[in-house]
């Protein structure tokens, strides 16, 4: 295993590397634009091949062919819906409100990219490290939240409006158990810093006929893990949490009244978020960019990479539940058992240390 994160962010690499002085604030600011710019676009990039790789997966799992015809393997797909959807006309309803219909898209994109700003991809790979890392990641992805009721209260449909409003309840249901699951590692590390998290991960754990086994939280413990990959379904909105959006009851939710640019800003900003999921899951409970051999940014990308096809198997093998039911799960189990998972990691912790 690569052992525990450098002190070194993202823009102090670039920094050395331009030659730029670290103590003139416009230089460290150009630094830290290059590095948002580098880190943004590996996100989207990665986003761009979803819509390539969402219909391979899925096929597979239902014993389809993909697209195959567009490009080699159908990869050109990406390019081609990116077209058809970019020219085609905005058509904007009457009697929208239309502040708060145009930011809706710009909000759900935007939280979550400002959320990567603090993940660790590997030895220098992160744009900023503050001790409350971990908070301010979940601090700005909650703001996804603000921007699904924006999009269906400002749209003036009613199911754009039942789609905000279901939001809503999920994320209230939701969002506690993830945070509460989230503390339960932070006990165990002793600190909200991701980079810290991390590298309290990269110790063995046990040998196992001569494999050693590494203190990844998931193996530390594995019922806040399985805990967290579930709210985190219904955190990102994938079956079968994916009440906002559903389309053979309403439409297509929140966005049922947007098209073109705006369409394509709500379809990426949820991409987005299911990626900024699976780097906090990477990031809390599979230590993160370590592993062997390979780079750290390359073992990063193949566990965000693990988890969205976790969320794809769901999407295809999982099917979707009735609000009430998700309310009542939430409610009445999840956030039960996150609190029961908290306060026995904190007797745990305090009995041993």
């Amino acid at each position: 295993m690569t052992g525990p994160l450098q002190a070194t962010t993202l823009p102090e690499t670039l920094s050395g590397l331009l030659g730029l002085n670290t103590n003139d604030p416009l230089q460290w600011f150009l630094a830290a634009l290059i590095a948002s710019a580098l880190v943004g676009t590996l996100m989207l990039t990665n986003t761009a091949l979803v819509i390539w790789a969402k219909r391979k997966i899925t096929a597979a799992f239902t014993d389809r062919i993909a697209i195959n015809r567009v490009g080699p393997f159908g990869l050109l797909i990406i390019v081609a819906d990116a077209v058809r959807l970019l020219s085609k006309e905005l058509i904007v309803p009457d009697e929208v409100d239309r502040p708060a219909y145009d930011l809706a898209p710009l909000v759900l994109a935007s939280s979550a990219l400002l959320g990567f700003a603090v993940i660790p991809m590997g030895n220098g790979i992160q744009i900023a490290d503050p001790e409350t890392g971990l908070a301010y990641v979940f601090a700005v992805a909650s703001l996804a939240s603000l921007g699904l009721v924006m999009a269906g209260y400002a749209s003036n449909n009613k199911y754009s409006f039942l789609g905000s409003l279901r939001a809503v309840a999920q994320n209230l249901a939701y969002e506690i158990p993830l945070v509460l699951t989230g503390v339960s590692v932070v006990i165990f590390a002793g600190t909200l810093r991701l980079s810290e998290i991390v590298a309290a991960q990269s110790e063995t754990l046990f040998t196992l006929g001569g494999l050693a086994i590494p203190s990844w939280y998931a193996f530390v413990n594995p019922f806040a893990f399985v805990l967290f990959m579930a709210a985190n379904l219904a955190e990102v909105g994938r079956n079968p949490f994916d009440i906002p959006e559903a389309p053979n009851e309403i439409v297509a939710g929140y966005m049922t009244e947007y098209s073109s640019v705006y369409f394509v800003l709500l379809y990426l900003g949820e991409f987005i978020h299911v990626f900024l999921g699976a780097a906090i899951v990477t990031t809390l409970f599979l230590g993160g960019p370590a592993g062997p051999v390979l780079p750290g940014i390359v073992w990063f990308l193949i566990k965000i990479w693990a988890v969205f096809l976790f969320t794809q198997w769901t999407r295809s093998a999982v099917p979707r539940v009735r609000i009430d039911q998700l309310i009542e799960i939430g409610w009445k189990g999840m956030l039960v058992l996150s609190i029961a998972n908290l306060v026995l990691t904190a007797v745990i912790v305090g009995v041993l240390v």
